[in-house]
């Protein structure tokens, strides 16, 4: 089970005990999920009659914020969806 989820996150790093999980979207992909997630949390949020719509995007804000600091989308690798990024300094 161990080594199941070493590969599906691709832990690299051992010497400082870091989990380090490759990127998979660019700097722009990171900015627009950062500015959507911004913008459907903040009090400008969307809001309809049913409640259902708008806790689906309250949760899809959630996941847009994370995967913007994270850089790192799991329906990429679902979908099999490469991005050839460069290396950032």
């Amino acid at each position: 089970m161990r080594n199941i989820v070493k590969e599906r996150l691709r832990v690299i790093n051992k010497k400082g005990g870091a989990l380090m999980i490759n990127r998979n979207l660019d700097k722009i992909d990171r900015v627009l999920r950062f500015l959507l997630a911004f913008w459907w949390l903040g009090p400008l949020a969307p809001q309809f009659s049913a409640e259902w719509v708008s806790l689906l995007i309250f949760i899809v804000g959630w996941i847009a914020l994370v995967e913007s600091f994270l850089g790192w989308c799991g329906l990429h690798r679902l979908f099999n969806i490469k991005k050839s990024l460069e290396v950032e300094n």
